[in-house]
């Protein structure tokens, strides 16, 4: 089966635990203004504007023009996972399917996730959770970890800096606790846009009442600023500094007054 991609990378520590290799499968619904992988959103390769250096996965089909993305099979994939197989059994580490939104390819990530499982390799799938409730379904059956994003939880504020609804990601994530999958609960936390008072008392009362305790909370900066020149989208965060050490301190603080099991970074 084939998929679009545009990255594998190898010995990461910051997509769950342990060493990973994270592979990124293109296209998202989501259109966040902090995105820090913009060339993940279009499901087909995209156009560099801007000279780049050519990487694995960047495509040629025209003399001259490189796009980012590439079509891969689900055997070129695992035969990347399975170089790593002693780095997994020795951190207890795994794969993170990651994007762009990872649900958006649900029968190549369901071919991918069902033969680490065989393979005995931990997976986890780093998601928006804005997906149909029925493929979700189907891909928790065989994942051993879900990276969740909770990013607002207040409706028109969600839809305005997100592009969608915020509903199905709520009742997606009440879903996954209900029916006892594993969940790490991943905030972004942005300038005056996440990090507000009262979004922050919402998702505190919202993840109490699902029981869900394991926070991880994801310091925006300014490192993907360069790839939204490369590919000619709009950059809504170019003037927004990155959040000081003392902000994200502050919250992790407030999280465990409230019972949280808190890390900053993923």
């Amino acid at each position: 089966m084939d998929g679009t991609i545009f990255d594998i990378k190898k010995y990461s520590i910051h997509d769950g635990p342990g060493i990973r290799t994270t592979v990124f499968l293109k296209g998202c619904p989501l259109k966040c203004w902090w995105c820090q992988n913009p060339e993940s959103q279009n499901p087909e390769p995209d156009l560099i504007l801007e000279k780049s250096i050519k990487r694995e996965f960047y495509s040629e089909p025209e003399p001259g023009k490189l796009y980012i993305g590439k079509k891969v099979t689900s055997d070129f994939v695992m035969q990347e996972i399975e170089k790593d197989l002693i780095f997994y059994d020795e951190s207890g580490g795994g794969v993170t399917f990651s994007g762009g939104e990872p649900l958006m390819q649900p029968e190549f990530l369901f071919e991918l996730l069902s033969r680490c499982r065989d393979m005995e390799i931990h997976t986890a799938v780093d998601t928006t959770g804005y997906a149909d409730r029925n493929i979700l379904a189907k891909i928790s059956g065989v994942t051993s970890l879900f990276l969740y994003d909770i990013k607002l939880i207040n409706s028109s504020e969600h839809k305005k800096y997100t592009g969608v609804e915020v509903e199905p990601v709520l009742n997606n994530l009440t879903f996954l606790a209900e029916t006892g999958a594993h969940v790490i609960v991943r905030i972004p936390v942005i300038p005056g846009i996440t990090d507000t008072e009262t979004n922050i008392s919402q998702i505190i009362d919202f993840l109490g009442t699902l029981g869900l305790k394991r926070v991880d909370l994801l310091p925006f900066n300014q490192f993907g600023f360069s790839k939204y020149k490369r590919i000619g989208l709009e950059n809504k965060m170019k003037d927004s500094p990155a959040i000081e050490p003392e902000v994200t301190d502050l919250l992790k603080k407030r999280f465990e007054a409230e019972g949280f099991n808190v890390k900053i970074g993923g």
